[in-house]
C-alpha cells in the first residue's frame, strides 16, 4: 500500500510540474491583454479575468479538501471496525 502510494505520489507531482510551464507561458499574455484594455477605458476586463485567477486558484485546494475528508472519514471507520473486532486501539 505504501508503495503504490508512493507512486501516485511521484506520478502527480511529475504531472503538476510538467503542467506549469505551459500554464506560466499564458500570463504574459493575458496580462498583455488586461493592459491594452486598460489603457483604452475597459476596466471590466480586469476585474473578470481577477475572479477566474482566483476560481482557478481556489479549485485544487478544494479537491485537496475533499480528498482528505473521505481519507479522514475512511481511516476513522476502519479505526471503528478495529476496536470492536479486537478492543485494541492503535492511533
Amino acid at each position: 500500500m505504501k508503495r503504490v502510494l508512493y507512486i501516485a505520489t511521484i506520478a502527480l507531482l511529475l504531472l503538476v510540474v510538467a503542467g506549469v510551464t505551459d500554464a506560466s507561458a499564458q500570463c504574459a499574455m493575458c496580462r498583455m491583454t488586461v493592459e491594452s484594455n486598460m489603457s483604452n477605458g475597459e476596466s471590466s476586463i480586469g476585474a473578470g479575468l481577477n475572479k477566474g485567477i482566483l476560481y482557478l486558484l481556489g479549485m485544487p485546494y478544494l479537491i485537496f479538501a475533499v480528498i482528505a475528508f473521505f481519507w479522514y472519514r475512511h481511516s476513522r471507520k476502519e479505526n471503528e471496525k478495529r476496536i470492536q473486532a479486537t478492543g485494541y486501539y492503535r492511533g
